[in-house]
């Protein structure tokens, strides 16, 4: 049984390997590109690029 399992990275297309317990919501950095990268489904693996965080500055 693997220890990982395999996602495409939506930037570059290249497969990245991630831990088999990784969940949704998960963020991972690209090792291709160093780019946030957020898990957002599991059946199948889909990654998307992470969104920006903004300040909101108390409101």
């Amino acid at each position: 049984m693997s220890d990982t399992i395999t996602a495409e990275d939506p930037l570059t297309g290249e497969e990245i390997e991630l831990p088999s317990d990784v969940e949704v919501g998960e963020i991972i950095d690209s090792p291709a590109t160093g780019t946030e990268l957020e898990v957002v489904s599991l059946d199948p693996v889909t990654l998307e690029e992470a969104p920006e965080l903004e300040e909101d500055w108390g409101e």
